[in-house]
């Protein structure tokens, strides 16, 4: 059951970065005007990505043992939700997250403010997959 309840807090971990993004770094960058907008994206992107990959990988690892030690489906479930991120991420976001990155800060228009903000609307599925994890995993942990 240890790795379960390591599951949860992965996937809770997981979840509330993302809120973090949607709910307060997002709008706090959309205040800035599109060249900072950019600037301020590129970077942050890189290591929020450096931090939320690795943390779907490791709550399905934890979920899927928990599911073989418990045999609960529940814990299966939940683990392949959070990963779904991965798949997600690839198909959907990252082609927004290609041409932002290929976008020169100098010569920015309004182009970019629209793809952060196309970005910050795909990136809100994100965190509703890491949420429904979360829950999943929650409620397999009250069976």
């Amino acid at each position: 059951m240890f790795a379960g309840q390591l599951a949860l807090i992965v996937s809770a971990i997981f979840t509330g970065a993302a809120m973090y993004v949607s709910i307060v770094e997002q709008p706090a960058r959309l205040m800035l005007d599109d060249r900072a907008l950019l600037t301020e994206w590129k970077p942050s992107y890189k290591r929020g990505f450096a931090m939320q990959a690795p943390l779907a990988i490791i709550g399905f690892v934890l979920g899927l043992i928990a599911w073989w030690q418990i045999g609960q489906l529940l814990w299966l479930l939940g683990a392949i939700v959070l990963v779904a991120n991965w798949p997600y991420t690839l198909l959907a976001i990252m082609p927004v997250n290609q041409k932002l990155m290929g976008m020169d800060p100098i010569e920015t228009g309004s182009e970019v403010r629209n793809l952060i903000e196309r970005w910050a609307t795909l990136h809100a599925g994100r965190t509703a997959l890491g949420g429904l994890a979360t829950l999943i995993f929650l409620w397999a942990s009250g069976r």
